[in-house]
């Protein structure tokens, strides 16, 4: 393993040299049939610089730091060169720097070169990779953080399997631009709930990227989350596939909102449907979120099918053909947010056990906590994770233990157990608003009009006469559109009501 300063020089290299190409892309023009020999020498200098990654990534590997240094810079110069004039060069194809582009972090995902978490810098240290066992789901250090970029999902690595088309790059703009927002809150959630949720999919070797692209898809990570087809908790289970997997009420309380019990249900039944459809991974999603018994109708016996051949994509709902590639879009800027110019916020998910010193409910630690710890939106999203039994309005008696982010703990403390705040807090949460009785109930309007059938004899003035006189035959007549006050027998006529 090489000495981690130059493992990070080279990461932030490779960064330099992904902005270098993303903004070739922007301003290429069409390529022509028949390259130049300007063109196809910027072409040569795109091998050449793919090459020398290459290179610096053996060198890397075998120690010589130095060494791969050099080679990379070499590379990046010919990069930037070759990126500075194709735009300027007519006949060039800003596609086959992103193919570049494309193939560099592929590369990436198989070497050394990016192993640690989004966000987390060199201080973090050394990881081991022991998944934690029983009565260890507090220790965030027992969790696994090296080379997750390169966890294989049955014998390939997922960056493998994530093909980047037109719909994959479709979805990184959506989660870049208009879904931005709900990209960042999924993460900040999905660190809070790592140590519940990853191990359950670590035991099924399977990484972890996935399982935040379907957590940042299916719910933002928001445990309590229900869609209105009834499918419920941070993956949004089905209630029959819940019963599946094992989760159930538990003396009243749905464990598809657990996000351990979750997690694991999530990762058994990804697991179940990649041997179905042989290691396929955007069938397996298809099936997650159209349903399995639809897509193996849809794919037969032909498990080699892709989930954008026409003959399944063209099948399945436009909700399907938007949530595979908005999935695999997310899972793939969890690995490389930097090279799409996306920084996560750093978040320290370490949670431990707390007791109560004072009554409270979630909403009042909630308003004493205030925006503690740089948490503009406030920590009513994160207890409530952390708690998903609890009702967030109920007040928890002295004693009662929650589960919180280890860092509030010396908050907690300072702010809730005495003071103004959660005195306001109590205040707030106990005011009385005034409950009206209900109206009675509304009376029916009555029926200005009565209708009335005419028989034989009658005349108009023996109905108006029969009727109490409410109004003249003038009144019915026109009411009526009667020419001479003439009736006919059967005719129903529409009278003034007396009431």
């Amino acid at each position: 393993m090489p000495n981690r300063p130059a493992t990070r020089s080279l990461r932030l290299v490779l960064l330099v040299a992904g902005l270098t190409q993303l903004a070739a892309c922007a301003s290429g023009g069409k390529a022509a049939k028949l390259p130049s020999a300007s063109v196809n020498a910027l072409y040569t200098q795109l091998d050449q610089a793919s090459q020398g990654y290459e290179t610096a990534l053996q060198q890397t590997r075998a120690g010589d730091a130095q060494a791969a240094q050099k080679t990379l810079d070499g590379a990046l110069d010919q990069l930037k060169e070759a990126s500075a004039h194709c735009g300027a060069t007519p006949g060039c194809d800003p596609q086959r720097f992103f193919s570049v582009f494309d193939h560099l972090l592929r590369l990436k995902d198989g070497s050394f070169i990016g192993d640690e978490t989004p966000g987390e810098g060199e201080d973090k240290g050394e990881a081991t990779t022991a998944v934690p066992g029983p009565g260890q789901a507090g220790a965030a250090g027992s969790l696994p953080e090296a080379q997750r970029a390169v966890t294989l999902l049955r014998g390939h690595q997922l960056s493998e399997l994530i093909a980047m088309n037109g719909p994959v790059k479709a979805a990184l703009e959506m989660w870049l631009t208009q879904w931005r927002g709900n990209l960042m809150d999924a993460y900040v959630n999905y660190q809070y709930l790592r140590q519940e949720m990853w191990p359950q999919y670590q035991q099924e070797g399977l990484p972890e990227a996935l399982l935040f692209g379907i957590l940042a898809k299916e719910s933002g990570g928001k445990v309590h989350a229900v869609s209105r087809s009834g499918a419920a908790g941070p993956l949004q289970f089905m209630y029959a596939t819940g019963l599946r997997f094992g989760l159930s009420d538990q003396d009243g309380f749905d464990t598809r909102f657990d996000p351990g019990e979750s997690a694991r249900a999530n990762a058994e039944y990804m697991d179940e449907q990649l041997k179905v459809f042989n290691d396929n991974l955007e069938l397996t999603l298809a099936a997650y979120n159209g349903g399995e018994g639809r897509m193996r109708r849809l794919v037969g016996d032909n498990t080699t099918v892709s989930f954008y051949d026409p003959r399944i994509y063209g099948q399945v709902s436009q909700e399907t053909r938007d949530y595979v590639p908005s999935v695999l879009a997310a899972a793939w800027l969890f690995l490389h947010p930097d090279s799409y110019n996306l920084r996560f916020p750093k978040v320290d998910g370490l949670t431990s056990s707390m007791t109560l010193k004072r009554a409270a409910s979630i909403s009042e630690l909630t308003v004493c906590l205030g925006s503690a710890n740089d948490m503009p939106d406030g920590w009513f999203r994160t207890l409530r994770n952390l708690n998903p039994r609890l009702d967030p309005q109920q007040e928890q008696p002295i004693g009662s233990q929650l589960q919180v982010p280890k860092m509030l703990k010396q908050v907690y403390a300072a702010r809730c157990t005495d003071g103004p705040w959660p005195i306001l807090a109590s205040d707030l949460h106990n005011a009385v608003v005034p409950v009206l009785p209900d109206p009675p109930p509304a009376v029916a309007a009555a029926d200005p009009v009565v209708r009335y059938t005419v028989r034989r004899g009658d005349t108009l003035a023996s109905i108006v006469r029969k009727h109490g006189g409410c109004s003249g035959e003038n009144e019915v007549a026109r009411l009526n559109n009667l020419k001479f006050n003439h009736v006919k027998v059967g005719q129903v006529l529409r009278l003034p009501s007396c009431r």
